[in-house]
């Protein structure tokens, strides 16, 4: 009989933020971090426009879209790599450099997709406990081994929202040794106000063994269309070009990109938005009673208490009785802890309202 690899079997899949929910007609969907600005209405034009060229073959290299990423980031076009969503960047790097028996090191609360890619490969996920809701430089560091072959750090990092600043990133690279990249998640780059923070770029154009990754679905609102980047060295480049899929980046996604990445005013609007609402998100649930962590992306994590009719739980259960849908994270290890997608002006205000109504119980 056919057998996969026993270290599939092992894994469990990914499982996506709610969008629907049972006896519930209509659902305000704040569980999966996308865009409550939308797309730039030049990115849907050209979206719209790549239809009829649905006949042909998208261009395998991505040739436009790494011109325009790299005009706009001043960065250069030949260190630069698009693929579907920045997940499978991830996958590619990881598919690269890492052998069954290896050890893939990431956040305890971090992005569910890393032990999922270290088990694919038959790897050993080793998650360290974080470090004021952010990653710990220390305890990564103390758990590297000779078997360690990738360091996944999200910065900002998901689920929690808490960052590094650019000096803690630095002291880690310095501690690595050169056998092992750092994959630079930077995700949520665009959402990010503070002054020390990084983006990453500078990092991957320093050091060889530094992959910055970033993607087209948060801020740029083309979630639906799969389209993400990473920046690197030759070195890291060259193996994962050679094991990428020919025509990864589908064309829509491709033009879609291009006119989203140089569509600055409209990036500015989306960063402004995503910034007030998330300060005022904060603030007024802190009110509340209840923990925030401090956030640097398009959502915030809310801590309830472990104890009595105000736990994760039963908030998760009465928001969604009305028609809210936040994400609950037991499996994360945080069974008392809901994150809260940024929505729109009347979705934020419904959903502190209903809190402080589930709080007034």
């Amino acid at each position: 009989m056919l057998q996969p690899n026993p270290w599939v079997l092992s894994l469990a899949p990914y499982v996506a933020g709610r969008a629907k929910a049972d006896g519930v007609e209509k659902v305000v969907k704040l569980s999966a971090n996308e865009s409550a600005v939308g797309a730039s209405p030049k990115a849907a034009e050209a979206m719209v426009a790549s239809a009829v060229s649905m006949h042909l073959y998208p261009d395998p290299d991505a040739f436009d879209l790494r011109r325009a990423i790299a005009e706009v980031h001043g960065l250069a076009a030949d260190r630069i790599i698009c693929g579907a969503g920045s997940d499978e960047i991830l996958h590619m790097v990881a598919q690269a450099f890492v052998r069954e028996g290896d050890e893939i090191i990431h956040s305890r609360y971090g992005f569910m997709m890393y032990p999922i890619i270290a088990q694919s490969l038959g790897a050993r996920p080793v998650a360290v406990p974080n470090k004021n809701w952010a990653a710990d430089v220390d305890g990564i560091l103390a758990a590297v081994t000779d078997k360690t072959r990738i360091v996944y750090l999200d910065n900002p990092n998901n689920p929690t929202g808490a960052y590094l600043p650019k000096a803690e990133v630095e002291r880690l690279i310095a501690g690595l040794p050169k056998s092992c990249v750092l994959v630079y998640d930077a995700a949520y780059a665009e959402c990010v106000d503070a002054d020390d923070y990084t983006d990453g770029t500078d990092l991957a154009m320093a050091h060889d063994n530094v992959l910055m990754s970033r993607t087209f679905s948060k801020l740029y609102g083309l979630a639906s269309l799969r389209i993400g980047w990473g920046y690197g060295s030759p070195a890291l480049l060259d193996p994962m070009n050679r094991i990428r899929m020919p025509f990864n980046a589908n064309l829509p996604a491709q033009n879609a990109a291009i006119a989203a990445v140089r569509d600055r005013d409209f990036a500015e609007k989306a960063t402004r938005f995503t910034v007030q609402w998330r300060q005022w998100l904060s603030a007024r649930i802190s009110a509340l009673g209840l923990e925030v962590v401090p956030s640097q992306t398009n959502f915030v994590l809310i801590r309830f208490p472990q104890s009595g009719d105000h736990q994760a739980e039963a908030a998760n259960a009465w928001l969604t009785e009305h028609g809210y849908l936040l994400r609950w994270l037991p499996g994360q290890g945080l069974a008392d802890c809901l994150r809260l997608t940024v929505g729109t002006e009347q979705e934020n205000q419904v959903v502190v309202a209903l809190l402080e109504a589930f709080m007034n119980r």
